[in-house]
């Protein structure tokens, strides 16, 4: 047996995504000596199976819907749609899942780089299982930060039959070459609705298999509303309210039955419903963290609770499964590890976009979250077309503004709509600085945009 190699770096990173990475990349920057470890690739699930190959495969069919919408409005068209320029594109964006530019990046920053399984053998070790079949071992004793950013897995539910299948999570479906001709997407959540209806509109048939009674069940019901009606007239067909009871797979399609009597077959089967963390495999008892426990617990400065010298970022924590949140944790963090000072990590501005045809942007709490804590709630509701007459019309347009505030503030919103994301923008600047809603009304909107329906909405609040 060969013996483990023992350093004492300055700082230890486990998880080199956008968290791990910014992080790891910055203590370099300072001088520090810091290993990173990770046993997938550096810059993790967002540029290789998350965020940037996922939206170029929605781009590509909001092209596609787009040719869709000339009829009637512009003329004529004919569509006749490829997913190979999509595929290649996809691979051009990963590096074709190599990460050597990415490990580059961060050991030019004078960082070193370990990649494999890590686990946490005791509150200021861990020890690091090499990725091929050496054996080897590598313990590292950090003097002065450990940092954990392990992110998450998809999460797979307890369905019967569903673990020995050949099921699909969104890795599988981003690196596809070829579509099947259906999918069962088991998910009504961003992901499971923002690819169903990407390759539904490559001539993928679509299931959706929802167990909450809406979609996007931690949206506004509102927004539920407008992705069923868009979604089903595009062709996918929906199932809310409907619990798996079983899945079966012949070697050529997936099987799969509701309680309420429902037989569902496809070709292939993506399932999307959320992401855990695996606290037990990273070792996290040590830290006296709960073996049942689904996130890291931190305070304001992104210190691990009750584990001196431990910080976490990122999905880890539980605060939002986001990139734009792992960022902003890292910074956090950073500062803290140096002794920078600076703000604290706050939370009640969170933004999050799902990117179907309408986007779908909120940000803060929804109406319900917000009367769920006590909060004197007002909402109102404005139609996206109204501000934007002759700009567009027709399908495309299709969308809301709702504003949630108490207080005189906005405690929460969502843009709905084409540009849902870019409009929610505006909207958690005002959540985070918590602009008094008479500043807001004053404001003077450009017509016609998307924006004037969040100046119509504050007139009805």
């Amino acid at each position: 047996m060969v013996a483990p190699t023992v350093s004492t770096p300055d700082a230890v990173v486990i998880g080199m995504g956008p968290a791990g990475e910014e992080v790891a990349g910055r203590l370099a920057d300072a001088g520090w000596d810091v290993v990173g470890i990770d046993e997938r690739l550096v810059g993790g699930e967002c540029p290789y199976w998350g965020c940037i190959p996922s939206k170029i495969m929605v781009r590509a069919g909001n092209l596609v819907g787009e040719a869709h919408r000339v009829p009637g409005s512009a003329g004529i068209s004919r569509v006749q749609t490829d997913w190979r320029p999509v595929v290649r594109h996809v691979r051009g964006a990963t590096d074709d899942w190599d990460d050597k530019v990415a490990v580059d990046r961060f050991t030019t920053r004078g960082g070193r780089f370990l990649r494999g399984s890590a686990r946490l053998t005791g509150p200021n070790e861990v020890c690091v299982a090499a990725d091929d079949d050496s054996g080897r071992e590598t313990v590292l004793r950090p003097r002065r930060a450990l940092v954990l950013a392990a992110g998450t897995r998809p999460a797979a539910p307890p369905v019967p039959g569903l673990a020995g299948t050949p099921y699909w999570t969104n890795r599988e479906l981003v690196e596809a070459e070829r579509l099947p001709g259906s999918l069962l997407v088991l998910g009504g959540g961003a992901i499971g609705l923002e690819l169903g209806q990407a390759v539904q509109r490559f001539g993928c048939q679509v299931t959706v298999v929802e167990a909450q009674s809406r979609l996007l069940s931690r949206e506004e019901p509102e927004a539920a509303e407008l992705l069923m009606r868009v979604l089903t007239t595009e062709g996918l067909e929906i199932h809310t309210g409907a619990e798996l009871v079983s899945v079966g797979y012949d070697g050529e399609r997936f099987t799969a039955s509701c309680r309420r009597g429902e037989r569902l077959v496809a070709e292939r089967l993506l399932v999307s419903a959320g992401r855990r963390a695996d606290l037990e495999r990273l070792g996290a008892s040590t830290l006296g963290v709960p073996a049942d426990a689904r996130a890291l617990p931190v305070d304001e400065r992104m210190r691990v609770l009750g584990a001196p010298g431990v910080w976490a970022v990122g999905d880890i924590t539980g605060k939002g499964a986001f990139t734009h949140m792992a960022m902003y944790q890292a910074d956090v963090a950073v500062r803290g590890i140096l002794g920078r000072g600076g703000r604290a990590a706050e939370y009640h501005a969170v933004p999050r976009v799902t990117f179907t045809d309408p986007e779908v942007g909120a940000v803060g709490l929804t109406e319900a979250q917000a009367r769920t804590v006590g909060l004197p709630v007002r909402t109102a509701v404005a139609d996206l077309a109204a501000g934007s007459r002759g700009f567009v019309h027709g399908a495309g347009s299709d969308g809301f503004v709702k504003l949630v505030a108490a207080g005189g503030v906005l405690v929460g919103a969502t843009a709905a709509g084409p540009t849902g994301g870019e409009v929610l923008g505006l909207l958690t600047l005002a959540v985070q600085a918590r602009v008094p809603l008479e500043e807001l009304r004053s404001t003077v909107w450009a017509y016609p945009t998307f924006h004037r329906a969040v100046g119509e909405a504050l007139t009805r609040i």
